[in-house]
């Protein structure tokens, strides 16, 4: 299974909340992403987009079940 139809495979109140929930390390709290990528992963699927505060790039790693 690619990426994002492991990203769609999760319900949609959970996905809303792993998107704001990603930590900024400029923001030093947790932020919302935005315009991000769905990669695959070795330990699940990581979400690369920006801080939708500062604009830095943040990563959040959703590990598979």
């Amino acid at each position: 299974m690619d990426a994002n139809k492991k990203w769609l495979s999760i319900p949609k109140e959970i996905r809303s909340r792993l998107k704001n929930n990603v930590y900024c390390s400029n923001c030093k709290d947790a932020v919302e992403i935005k315009n991000f990528t769905v990669e695959d992963d070795d330990f699940g699927i990581v979400l690369k987009g920006k801080c939708q505060q500062c604009g830095q790039e943040v990563a959040r790693l959703i590990e598979n079940e």
